[in-house]
Parts: C-alpha cells; structure tokens; sequence
C-alpha cells in the first residue's frame, strides 16, 4: 500500500473508532462521586449512556448542580443522557442539606443547554427543593423520559415529584407519596406536554397533578 493510500484508509477509520468509543456505555460504580464524575463527563462529551450499579442506592450527601431555581443534587444534565440501572435508587442522603435530585436544562433555560434526561428502572426519592420547583426532578426547557421508573417521597413548592415546561414522557412508570406546598404534589405541568402510559399518578398531596390550562391528561 502507498504513504497515500494508508493515510487515506486512517482517515476513514479514526473517526468511526472514535465515533464507536463515544457511543460506549459508561460502567458506573456504586458511589456518589462516581455517578456526578460520569453525569459531568457525559455533558462534556455531549451526551451519554450510564450504567448504574444494580441494586446500588447512589446517596447524595451535597449538591453539584442547580443555579437560581435552587441546589440540584446530580449535575445539571445538559446534554442528551441516558441512564439504566435495576432496582437502583438516586436519594438525597437525610443528613443533607436540602436539593432536588435532578435538573434538565434545555435551551429555553440554558442558552447552550441540549438536556433530554431517559431513566430506565430507576427511582428518584427524597428530594427537597424547599420554595423551588421540582423536588425529584425539574425539567425546565428539555425532555425526561421515564421507563419502568418511580419517583417517590420528595418535595417541593410546585411538583413534589416532578415539574415540567416542556416534554415529560411517562411509561410504566410510578409517582407517588410526593408532596407540594402549592399545586402539583406528583406532577406540576408549567407547559409543553406530559404523556403517561400506564403510569399511575398515585397517593400525592396536595393532589396529583397540577397545570397551568389545559390539565395534564390521563391524571
């Protein structure tokens, strides 16, 4: 083979090995340290997918993301993430100061923002986001994606469990025994679309679901 004839062929090659090692799930340890090392790496590589440790409780003792809608426990997700754990659990640990678990920041919040957050068989518990929105999981701009998901036990003003101005996607999945101050104990819809498939929306205070006209359907 000829100098240009090799330097060609790499050519070709080296980004489609690239291309391949980028799209290489992440392995994640059963550590706190290790789940916001990976959420950070991911952003910066521009998305990413984790694999949590089965049967691991990832407890959150501070927080690493949030801005002026309060503390968020996990890294603000910014980029297209997908995370797969099996019976596997995010908390925010009792000792700790109070933060919601997660936040998804799309551009309408975030100029640079690209967040669309898909959990499969994962619950997010015990978040507290105090007078903020969101005490599970605040989606303010991208799109969460729920697969055989709970999310469960958390707090907030508006969406104990979750709140959305944006695309929420519910499948076989779980919200229940979360609590609001306001409106919205389960599901707080500000705007944009909620879709729930076999979801139940269950055993929330004040009330299930709470939204800005017209009413999340099926809740």
């Amino acid at each position: 083979m000829t100098v240009s004839g090799a330097l060609a062929l790499c050519a070709v090659t080296a980004p489609t090995a690239q291309a391949a090692q980028a799209a290489s799930p992440t392995i994640v340890p059963c550590s706190e340290g290790a789940l916001v090392n990976a959420i950070d790496a991911a952003n910066a590589a521009g998305g990413g997918t984790l694999i949590l440790a089965p049967f691991c409780t990832y407890s959150l003792t501070s927080a690493h993301g949030g801005d002026g809608d309060g503390p968020s426990g996990l890294p603000n997700i910014t980029s297209p993430i997908s995370m797969t754990g099996l019976g596997t659990t995010i908390t925010r640990d009792n000792e700790a100061d109070p933060f919601r678990i997660i936040e998804v920041d799309g551009p309408s919040h975030e100029p640079y923002g690209q967040g669309q957050l898909t959990l499969t068989t994962i619950t997010v518990r015990n978040g507290d986001a105090g007078d903020d929105v969101g005490g599970g999981i605040a989606n303010f701009g991208g799109h969460v994606i729920l697969t055989a998901s709970t999310v469960r036990d958390n707090g907030a003003d508006l969406g104990g469990g979750i709140y959305t101005d944006n695309a929420l996607t519910l499948t076989a999945s779980g919200v229940h025994d979360n609590t609001a101050a306001t409106d919205g104990g389960g599901i707080y819809k500000n705007s944009g679309s909620v879709s729930l498939l076999a979801s139940p929306i269950v055993h929330n205070s004040p009330n299930n679901c709470g939204a800005n006209p017209p009413a999340v359907p099926d809740c």
